[in-house]
């Protein structure tokens, strides 16, 4: 898939129709219905390049490489946001747990969990699928590297 920015200075999200289009089957899953990929198949799990990761659905920054991290989980993980006000926490009692859900402050999507397992300073851990995010990397660049 090729990626197509989204203008959002008119405040404009896509609708559901629009989304359908461009999203992967996945990414559609993932950010509209808060599915989740499988551990150690996303795109970012191992990315090391250094960038900013951008919501899938309407391209707001999120999480910066700078606090990424290794967690072993098999997802990207990241100890802290860029701003807390551009990740939204809900309480997630699905599948019988009570968990931390993160979702897009500024469209709603599904991101992933967070957990208060990460190393300090924040001790949390954003715990976010790969098919809710896009690699802006400091070179340019989107997606990640096959070296």
């Amino acid at each position: 898939m090729t990626w197509q920015a989204l203008s959002m200075t008119d405040s404009t999200l896509p609708t559901d129709a629009e989304l359908k289009k461009r999203l992967t089957r996945l990414q559609y899953d993932v950010t509209q219905r808060a599915g989740t990929e499988r551990a150690f198949t996303g795109e970012y799990w191992n990315e090391k390049a250094p960038g900013v990761y951008h919501c899938i659905v309407c391209d707001e920054p999120l999480f910066s490489s700078d606090t990424k991290y290794d967690s072993r989980s098999g997802w990207p993980s990241f100890w802290e946001a860029l701003d807390p006000s551009k990740v939204e926490m809900k309480e997630d009692r699905s599948y019988g747990m009570v968990r931390t859900e993160a979702v897009c402050a500024n469209c709603g999507a599904h991101l992933g969990h967070v957990f208060p397992d990460g190393p300090q300073p924040s001790g949390d851990r954003f715990c976010m699928n790969s098919a809710s995010l896009r690699l802006e990397k400091d070179d340019g660049e989107t997606g990640s590297d096959d070296t």
